[in-house]
């Protein structure tokens, strides 16, 4: 039995429909066999998302929610943002102890808490910028070794900034020298132990 011929016309307008039919669903990013791209998260909910991985998901979204478009659905950039955000904290909670040392009346064992928590502080901020300095440079066969140098200097800034606190504990310090400091200082730390996280989430 001969096989059935199709007309050119014919096959032109079937094609027309199948065209017409996958660019619908492209637009729509409608995915029914898996064939298709998955809809993209927006910054926003990435940005969600990725801060539940983290021990502070309330105060990761709340200071990086703002960047939405800039980190869009990039894991990198994220964590660059967040680095940056830690960084420019810790910087401004290091003059704020640095001016406490020099102005207020402070007895010996309070000027040797704040001296010593200036000197753990200017380390905090040390490999905080040497951190973000190396993740302005991921790409290369240095990949792996630039993030685990990344992911130590980060995790030895939250070190130091615990132990700028751990010298406040003595109730010899004067209770609202100590709340000032504390306040100031767990929330870098927070901010730092949130960076490490969306850092250790880069592949």
């Amino acid at each position: 039995m001969a096989s059935p011929t199709v007309s050119k016309q014919s096959y032109c307008h079937s094609l027309a429909i199948l065209t017409t039919t996958l660019a619908f669903f492209c637009v729509a990013k409608t995915c029914f066999a898996g064939n298709f791209e998955p809809q993209v998260e927006s910054g926003d909910d990435f940005i969600k998302t990725s801060c539940g991985v983290t021990r502070y998901p309330d105060l990761c979204y709340k200071k990086l929610s703002a960047y939405a478009d800039t980190i869009q659905d990039n894991h990198t950039q994220l964590a660059n943002v967040s680095l940056s955000e830690t960084l420019i904290n810790a910087e401004s909670t290091l003059i704020m102890v640095q001016k406490l040392l020099k102005k207020r009346k402070l007895r010996p064992r309070e000027a040797g808490a704040i001296k010593e928590c200036v000197e753990t502080m200017e380390d905090s901020v040390d490999e905080l910028q040497k951190s973000m300095v190396a993740m302005s440079d991921l790409e290369g066969p240095d990949f792996d070794m630039e993030m685990s140098n990344i992911q130590s200097w980060v995790s030895a800034a939250l070190t130091d900034e615990d132990t700028c606190m751990d010298g406040f504990q003595e109730n010899s310090i004067d209770g609202k020298v100590k709340d000032t400091i504390r306040s100031y200082i767990v929330t870098v730390a927070q901010l730092t132990s949130i960076a490490l996280a969306l850092i250790n989430s880069i592949h």
